[in-house]
């Protein structure tokens, strides 16, 4: 039985559908279970991750894990995947935790970057085999533009020269699926990318393409998008990201061939995302 911990995200939706297809037995957990919508034959079951007394009845009879980062009760959740006999342990960390983050940080030091280290040691430091996979950039943050773009407002951005290479969900859930149904991948440590580092100016350039629409970019300072994104990103999350895109400003990011080498096909552009997503972009 393979356990998908944060059933409501967009990489665990996908990952679910390739291993029901498989024939492969499923439980899907998610902190709000009433939102989950599995397949007919999958089990879905109630599973908090800050709230141990969820762990038992969601890890019976389960030999693999698919696991989303949440620092919170880590130490509890490894030990209850351990007595329940979990075997393999599949982490969905950052690639961040490799000291990758603003220059003169440390992973330690950036709460983005930290959160992934502590549930990476956690397992690391346990009897259960453990798989990392490190992502970098995700292309769904681009999702954050939708409101403007649809409404015709100008899209602000603190360092529109900044370079992320985002990677589709896609792309990520078929290489858990790599991980956890292939033996060779067990224990591996992966970095993966999308397949170009693009500034965000140019992936605004791709969105305008693909709807049609002129997109405007307001190029605004690190405290005006502070101020405009306060009540949706913690101010300390907020800093880790301005210090993240300060240190890539202009500087093109490295890119890895991870998702080919797991999937066996590259991954998917950023292009390939927004028609994907177009919708979001153009719906009223």
């Amino acid at each position: 039985m393979i356990l998908i911990t944060g059933g409501r995200g967009a990489v665990a939706t996908r990952l679910l559908a390739l291993l029901h297809a498989d024939g492969l037995p499923v439980r899907v957990g998610s902190a709000a279970r009433a939102d989950l919508t599995p397949p007919p034959g999958v089990e879905a079951v109630t599973l908090d991750l800050t709230d141990p007394s969820t762990f038992p009845a969601a890890l019976a009879g389960v030999t693999s894990v698919f696991l989303y980062a949440n620092p919170a009760r880590i130490t509890d959740f490894v030990d209850h995947a351990h007595r329940a006999g979990v075997t393999h342990v599949v982490v969905l960390s950052s690639s961040s935790v490799l000291g990758a983050g603003a220059v003169g940080s440390e992973p330690k030091d950036d709460p983005l970057a930290g959160s992934h280290l502590a549930v990476e040691r956690a397992l690391l430091a346990s009897p259960i085999p453990t798989t990392l996979l490190r992502p970098g950039s995700f292309a769904s943050n681009a999702a954050s533009w939708a409101w403007p773009v649809r409404t015709g407002l100008p899209v602000s951005l603190p360092f529109p020269g900044a370079h992320t290479d985002p990677l589709h969900e896609t792309d990520l859930a078929e290489a858990a699926h790599a991980v956890l149904t292939d033996p060779r991948h067990r224990g591996g440590r992966f970095t993966l990318t999308g397949p170009e580092s693009l500034t965000f100016a140019e992936q605004i350039d791709r969105l305008a393409a693909v709807t049609g629409r002129p997109i405007a970019v307001k190029h605004v300072t690190a405290e005006e998008w502070k101020a405009e994104t306060d009540g949706h990103i913690p101010a300390v999350y907020a800093d880790a990201l301005l210090a993240w895109w300060a240190s890539t400003d202009g500087r093109p990011v490295a890119l890895t061939r991870t998702v080919e080498e797991l999937t066996g096909h590259p991954a998917r552009s950023f292009t390939v995302w927004a028609t994907d997503h177009i919708a979001d972009f153009t719906a009223p």
